[in-house]
């Protein structure tokens, strides 16, 4: 099993620094390419650029929780949780994912 993991190409985990604009500033953030290229696929699922889903979610944070800790950590649990949803409406229509439970939570509340 380890093989499946370690034999990755190492371009995957190496880490890319880029600029982006976030509440108005530019600033860098730091990840792995992997991560930056579900980011990538994510912000395009959203219909959006990297730039502006990445300025989008902070701003959404920063209303929810009045700050943003560790945003590059936040980035690359987002990442987790897209490629389980995607993962889980591979599945079926039954499998637990957070895309799923908002789709059911949505056709409940269109139903009442």
């Amino acid at each position: 099993m380890c093989r499946i993991f370690a034999g990755q190409a190492p371009d995957t985990y190496e880490s890319q620094t880029r600029s982006v604009r976030v509440g108005g500033h530019t600033t860098s953030i730091r990840l792995e390419a992997a991560f930056w290229n579900v980011l990538e696929e994510l912000a395009a699922h959203q219909g959006m650029s990297l730039g502006k889903f990445v300025s989008h979610l902070h701003d959404e944070v920063l209303q929810l929780h009045g700050e943003v800790r560790n945003f590059a950590s936040l980035l690359r649990c987002c990442c987790l949780i897209y490629r389980g949803d995607i993962q889980a409406a591979a599945v079926g229509p039954v499998a637990p994912g957070r895309l799923a439970q908002a789709g059911a939570q949505a056709s409940l509340a269109a139903a009442e």
